[in-house]
């Protein structure tokens, strides 16, 4: 017996901690779950008796109880008053007509009642192991045999009763009080076998429910048992585990100092290196925004270059032919300094692109697109690519001129180059709609160049991304557009392709910039 014990012992010491918790929380719960169900079924089980006591042996006793009552009162009284002559023979009859119902009702009840067992299957289950049911079988055995010799006295008074036609004489009296008096026996014997069925089932009853205490003690006990068994196996193994992790955490300090020595010795040596490493990639960002900048520039001069090329050309085209005037020269000249006023701006506006600090102005929108406008119609009317500019509301912004001239210049050098070459000369034109919209300023630009492919939409912002070949775009146009709009005006713009009847009622595939600009906007996103 003890080897198995320290078997079990060992088994359980062997299992991992969290199959001994598990194990632990089962023996626990199962445990109350026991608990509750036998004091829950010792619970119904002597409700269930007790209302079966009540029902079937109470009840049963007064209907015999009626039925000997009713052969004394409703019979036998009855033939002592035709013995006096108290009552009629009539009176008489219906008198033990009634009481020959009563007795036949309250008889049928009683026995359909002792017929039907209720017992539940739970406490039927729980008596088989616990009562001894011979007894009872015997008593079964006597119950029997006085319903039967009832049964017989009621049919044998029936049928005297159904025989007397006329009053009855001392003879008849005497047969049907003796019959009477051993029926009234019978049924003080029923009753009596009754009232000890019920006083064994109440003992049946109690020894069912200390039965069900008894094991409740007893579960009650093991689980408390398993509890601190269990309890004492986890403890034990808390402690192996907690000397083992202050061993692994000595190791590890120890290991961790070893550590930290060298890392001193090589932090320092990565310092050096870093700080070398950040001083060159300064200067490759220098070089970098240096580029960016250079390339910024030439993309805004390409296009007013090309203006004062197509200038000077006029000049030489108009002395060939003999046609140069002092109003022609006069007329050339302000807008190649036009031109190349704008060309200056541009070197202050990149100078400044990320200083913080610019100074925004007041100025009216329309301005600002019709100097954008005279810019570029040099290249426009080469193209014969006509404007149109349609001004739905006069607006006035505080923000910076020269950066959103160069946002429009940029979407009109798209746009131009949209249409060279997808549509045919007589067709081209570039529309421009503002107007205002709550607290912003809507600046729609649209050509009919057919579009952008949807493929490439999500990438027009990016930055030196560009369906041109080189030595006509760089790729950065839309790019630095949508860094002024978005961070130094606090805008928005987006790109979409829509139809639309730009020109004669026909429907176009065009590109439609949308410029969304605050109107009241006090402060900027640097």
């Amino acid at each position: 017996m003890k080897e198995r014990f320290s078997k079990v012992l060992d088994y359980f010491d062997k299992l991992s901690f969290a199959y001994k918790t598990y194990f632990l929380i089962f023996i626990i719960a199962g445990g109350m779950v026991c608990i509750v169900l036998l004091s829950q079924v010792s619970i119904f089980t002597v409700k269930e008796d007790f209302d079966r006591f009540f029902n079937k042996r109470t009840k049963s006793l007064i209907k015999l109880e009626n039925i000997k009552d009713t052969y004394k009162v409703n019979i036998q009284d009855t033939l002592k008053d035709f013995n006096t002559e108290n009552l009629s023979y009539e009176q008489g009859r219906e008198v033990i007509s009634l009481g020959k119902q009563i007795i036949r009702k309250n008889w049928e009840l009683y026995k359909k009642e002792m017929a039907f067992d209720n017992d539940e299957i739970i406490t039927s289950f729980i008596k088989e192991f616990i009562i001894n049911k011979s007894k009872n079988d015997d008593n079964e055995i006597l119950k029997d045999n006085i319903i039967k010799n009832i049964d017989t006295k009621m049919i044998a008074i029936e049928s005297a009763l159904n025989s007397i036609k006329n009053e009855p004489d001392e003879n008849q009296l005497t047969k049907l009080n003796l019959q009477i008096n051993a029926i009234s026996i019978y049924l003080t014997s029923l009753i009596n076998y009754d009232l000890s069925i019920a006083i064994n089932e109440k003992s049946d009853t109690q020894k069912v429910f200390n039965t069900i205490i008894i094991f409740s003690i007893i579960s009650i006990f093991l689980v408390f048992l398993f509890s601190i068994v269990l309890s004492i196996f986890i403890t034990n193994n808390f402690k192996k585990l907690h000397d083992s992790l202050e061993k692994n955490v000595d190791e590890k300090t120890k290991e961790l100092t070893l550590l930290n020595n060298s890392l001193e010795k090589k932090i320092s040596k990565e310092v050096l290196q870093n700080r070398k490493k950040d001083i060159i990639m300064f200067q490759q960002a220098r070089f970098a925004s240096l580029g960016e900048m250079l390339n910024n520039i030439a993309h805004q001069w390409r296009q007013p270059l090309g203006s004062i090329t197509m200038i000077v050309q006029s000049f030489q085209t108009k002395m060939q032919l003999g046609k140069l005037t002092n109003e022609f020269v006069d007329e050339k000249v302000n807008d190649a300094l036009l031109l190349a006023s704008n060309m200056s701006n541009t070197l202050d506006d990149f100078k400044n692109f990320f200083s913080p600090d610019k100074t925004k102005i007041k100025f009216d929108i329309q301005s600002c697109i019709v100097h954008t406008i005279e810019l570029s119609k040099y290249l426009l009317t080469k193209e014969n690519i006509k404007i149109e500019l349609l001004v739905k509301d006069k607006i006035t912004i505080n923000s910076y001129y020269n950066e959103l001239s160069h946002v429009f210049l940029n979407i009109i050098s798209n746009s131009k180059d949209a249409l060279c070459s997808n549509i045919d000369k007589n067709d081209r034109i570039i529309k421009i709609i503002v107007s205002k919209h709550k607290n912003n300023a809507i600046i729609n630009m649209m050509d009919n160049g057919g579009g952008i492919p949807q493929e490439i939409v999500p990438k027009i912002f990016e930055p030196y991304y560009t369906t041109k070949y080189k030595s006509a775009g760089t790729g950065i146009g839309l790019y630095m557009s949508k860094q002024i709009i978005e961070k130094h005006i606090n805008g928005s713009i987006i790109y979409k392709n829509v139809m639309h009847k730009i020109k004669d009622n026909k429907n176009y595939s065009c590109s439609l910039f949308t410029i969304k600009i605050p109107i009241n906007d006090g402060e900027i996103n640097e």
